[in-house]
């Protein structure tokens, strides 16, 4: 499970120097970067989900279907805020866009969503106070 945290933390890292160091419109006219962007948050969204999956059954919460469910059980297990839930349920949405394409995500709502980084830090936070310490 550590190792999963600290490549969430890694693409944080590296999701913040993109916006530090890249803009909207550089995003629009590269496709390179579109596509780096894309991924970035592709995979940080996909440790997220993989995190609350383990973490479900790892403590029995529950028989989840489908990745929000992930997120519900750890909510009423009270392993997440329920703002931070609803934060995480609109990234799976986002993740099932970006994978399956049902529709073009532009680059300013890809750019956009480098404002949300701390949400990813906020689920850092809240898993790392249940987990046992020898994972924390």
């Amino acid at each position: 499970m550590l190792d999963r945290i600290r490549k969430l933390e890694e693409n944080i890292s590296e999701l913040e120097r993109f916006r530090s160091s890249h803009t909207v419109e550089e995003v629009r006219r590269d496709r390179h970067l579109e596509w780096a962007l894309r991924y970035g948050l592709f995979e940080a969204i996909q440790i997220v989900i993989d995190v609350c999956c383990h973490l479900v059954s790892e403590y029995n919460l529950g028989a989840p279907t489908t990745y929000s469910e992930c997120v519900h059980f750890l909510r009423v297990g009270g392993y997440i805020s329920p703002g931070l839930a609803e934060k995480l349920t609109a990234m799976i949405g986002l993740r099932n866009l970006l994978i399956h394409e049902y529709i073009r995500v532009v680059p300013e709502k890809l750019f956009s969503l480098l404002e949300n980084v701390d949400d990813f830090k906020a689920f850092i936070a809240e898993i790392e106070e249940h987990l046992p310490k020898s994972d924390a």
